[in-house]
């Protein structure tokens, strides 16, 4: 029973579920119905279903049937209207169709002007449109057309602004325009032809510059040589209102026209043409000759692609190369003044270029930059001329030379450059330009003494005299007590190798101008080149006149020559001793001989050295002469009335010049003398320093009169004026340092010794006299 009870549920519960189903798919839509029908088949009564479907199908058919029947009639009804109402719809439809036909010939011209106006508006809308892109469009062209006319009239560094103004202002406004893409793609070939025709401009420049450098230096070394002649004629007139030209005024170096090939040199190489100017007009400067343009566009360019560095390098590389090319000089330089020149020319010309360049750009080269080429040129032009200038042996081109070598130095030196170098080796070759005037100078004497016929000179007039004096300062007060017709005592040679003397002293000063030497300086050089012209060409050329056979002097006129040679050389020795000065008073003890000593034995030897063509006895007695008459001076120098007082390391001093002396005795200057025969002549000072120095005082006093006494040759007289010189320092110092005090004993001992070695002297004195 259970069992049937609980089938009986089970069949209500199917019953209900099959009723959902089928509510479900009447109101579901049939795209939604398939899990529907899966639950029906997925359950075991899908049998069943299908039975409750076909039931539920039956009673939907039966009620559309009863639908159907109860409107009939009315669908029936409709129909039989719907035919009335097509004859109406067809006549209003003829209506219509007539009344189109009507409207469209009516407004047909009325489409056709509407069209118009519709073509009318699209094209003002394009016009406008077109305009609009065009005002866009044109800045970006007048642009280009003016980038193409800078480019092509040469104007690139307006053109590179111009480029960049259009690159970032102008294009980016229209960058969709196909022609703007062009241009755009165009821009890197634009900015590298305006380097390389910049560059193109620059390389002209620098070839023109090289070519035209001496044209250039030529110019600045002519101002230079204005600025000298003027300033030495404001030296010798009084100046009012003036100043000297500053180194800003030393642009304005040129006064001379430089030449050009054609009028595209004159514009693109750099060099303008320059009328002649008068001379009290004002001369042109660098910046009127030079044309630098060339020089600035390129920097700014590259310096705006930034390429300044690269630009920089390039300069300075390709200057590098033309000053080596500059500073090479021609091998025939030397042959004449305008090798020279223009060798100084070019260098003036690049230094003058290369010093503008630097104060009117920024970096472009440097200080440092600018001395190390003049450091390379300094010693390659210093090297140049000492090689050429060996070759010279005229005096005449070795002055010129020098002339132009202080206005070369001149010239630079106003810019700036240190020339001191450069007169350092004109005293070098101030050397060759004496030996080249000795040369000179050694046929002139040659010439002079092969036309003197060696007789004395004839005077029948006052007036003949005077000129004879005139040409030779002669003073003889027996020769003019003479009377007329008489005869000086010399032949025609003295006055004319006495104004030659002269006129080589005026060469040798000539050389000195503008060397900026002191007088000092100028007097040792003159010396010196008049000594070496006495000593050695002059004596040379007189040695040769004695040694000639067909050639013989009077007995009377050899003695005069002798005796001449001997005072002239004492006379010489004069001269040097007034050179001396020594400190009487000093303590310091030296340890070599005075200058002037020195100086006065080196003369000694080389005037010695060219006596040997002399006869032996002329040569050994000038020989002793010079040597007792230094002797005697030196001797007259230390006793001399003026010296009160004298300190024994003044003494020593003294002794060292002796010393000096009697080495040069010791070394035979002049052959033919027996072993310390010329020592002989320094004996007395020898013997009285030694007393002095060794203060040997005892056996000086105890020995005095006996023949073979050590200090034979003291005199008591000289022994004790020395004595009291010494004396009365010691006094003088001792009362200095003992204002307030007795004298030490020491010194009280050696004052009273120099008191009884005075008093011992005063009595040799006495004894002898009397």
């Amino acid at each position: 029973m259970e069992r049937g009870k609980m089938a009986e549920a089970e069949s209500l519960e199917t019953a209900a579920e099959h009723e959902r189903i089928l509510r479900e798919i009447e109101s579901t839509d049939t795209a939604c119905i398939g899990p529907t029908l899966r639950s029906v088949y997925d359950g075991e009564e899908h049998g069943r279903f299908m039975e409750k479907l076909e039931t539920r199908i039956r009673n939907h058919d039966r009620e559309i049937e009863k639908m159907c029947n109860f409107h009939y009639q009315g669908f029936v009804d409709s129909i039989t209207e719907l035919l009335k109402v097509r004859g109406e719809a067809q006549k209003l439809k003829n209506q219509v169709t007539d009344t189109n036909r009507k409207l469209q010939h009516e407004g047909k011209e009325l489409v056709i002007a509407m069209e118009e106006l519709k073509q009318c508006r699209l094209q003002q809308r394009n016009i406008s449109a077109t305009v609009d892109k065009l005002m866009l469009c044109l800045p970006v062209l007048e642009m280009y057309s003016k980038l193409r006319d800078q480019m092509k009239t040469k104007r690139h560094y307006p053109a590179l602004k111009t480029l960049e103004h259009l690159e970032h202002t102008y294009l980016p406004q229209v960058s969709h325009y196909r022609f703007c893409k062009v241009m755009v793609d165009n821009i890197p070939k634009l900015r590298e032809e305006i380097k390389d025709v910049s560059m193109s401009d620059l390389k002209d420049f620098l070839e023109s510059i090289r070519k035209h450098s001496d044209k250039i230096g030529e110019t600045a070394m002519k101002q230079a040589q204005q600025q000298r002649n003027l300033d030495n004629i404001v030296l010798q007139q009084p100046r009012i209102g003036s100043k000297r030209k500053s180194k800003k005024d030393a642009y304005t170096i040129f006064d001379t026209e430089i030449e050009s090939t054609s009028p595209k040199s004159e514009q693109d190489s750099g060099i303008l043409d320059v009328e002649d100017e008068e001379d009290d007009e004002e001369v042109p400067g660098a910046q009127d000759l030079v044309d630098f343009s060339p020089v600035y566009r390129c920097l700014h360019i590259y310096s705006v692609l930034g390429a300044r560095e690269t630009f920089e390098n390039y300069y300075r590389k390709q200057r590098r190369k033309q000053a080596r090319l500059v500073l090479q000089p021609p091998s025939n330089m030397h042959e004449t003044l305008d090798g020279y020149r223009k060798y100084f020319n070019q260098i003036v010309g690049f230094f003058v270029v290369e010093d503008h360049i630097l104060h009117t750009t920024q970096g472009l080269v440097n200080r440092a930059y600018i001395d190390e080429l003049w450091e390379m040129a300094l010693s390659k032009t210093i090297a140049a001329l000492r090689t050429h200038s060996s070759y010279c042996s005229d005096p005449n081109l070795v002055l010129d030379l020098k002339n132009l070598i202080v206005l070369f130095a001149d010239t630079l030196q106003v810019y700036g450059f240190p020339v001191n170098q450069l007169f350092d080796m004109l005293l070098e070759i101030r050397d060759q330009y004496s030996e080249t005037l000795l040369k000179k100078w050694a046929g002139i004497f040659r010439n002079i003494l092969d036309s003197d016929n060696y007789s004395p000179i004839p005077v029948t007039s006052e007036e003949m005299y005077k000129k004879v004096v005139g040409q030779f300062p002669f003073q003889d007060t027996e020769l003019e007590k003479q009377p007329f017709p008489k005869k000086f005592p010399f032949s025609e040679f003295v006055p004319k190798v006495y104004n030659q003397i002269k006129e080589f002293i005026y060469a040798c000063l000539k050389f000195s101008e503008d060397l900026h030497l002191s007088s000092t300086e100028v007097d040792d050089m003159i010396r010196k080149s008049t000594n070496l012209l006495l000593t050695r060409t002059l004596s040379n050329s007189l040695q040769n006149v004695i040694k000639r056979k067909n050639i013989g002097l009077t007995e009377d006129a050899r003695h005069a020559a002798e005796e001449e040679i001997y005072t002239n050389l004492n006379q010489k020795i004069d001269q040097f001793l007034q050179l001396a000065d020594y400190d009487w008073m000093t303590g310091d003890l030296g340890n070599k001989a005075s200058d002037y000593l020195v100086d006065l034995i080196a003369f000694l030897r080389s005037t010695f050295a060219v006596f040997t063509h002399l006869p032996g006895k002329v040569a050994q007695t000038a020989c002793m002469s010079a040597c007792k008459h230094l002797a005697t001076s030196l001797m007259q120098l230390l006793l001399e009335a003026e010296v009160r007082q004298l300190t024994l390391g003044a003494l020593q001093q003294f002794n060292l010049d002796v010393r000096e002396c009697e080495q040069f005795a010791r070394s035979g200057p002049v052959p033919g003398f027996q072993e310390d025969t010329l020592q002989l002549a320094f004996i007395d000072l020898r013997q009285l320093l030694d007393l002095f120095i060794q203060w040997d005082w005892s056996t000086y006093l105890a020995d005095y009169g006996q023949p073979n006494c050590k200090y034979l040759r003291v005199n008591p007289v000289t022994a004790l004026t020395l004595l009291e010189k010494i004396s009365r320092e010691m006094k003088d110092t001792s009362r200095k340092n003992n204002m307030f005090a007795q004298f030490r004993k020491n010194e009280r001992d050696k004052q009273k010794l120099i008191d009884t070695v005075a008093k011992q002297l005063r009595g040799l004195i006495t004894s002898h006299h009397s």
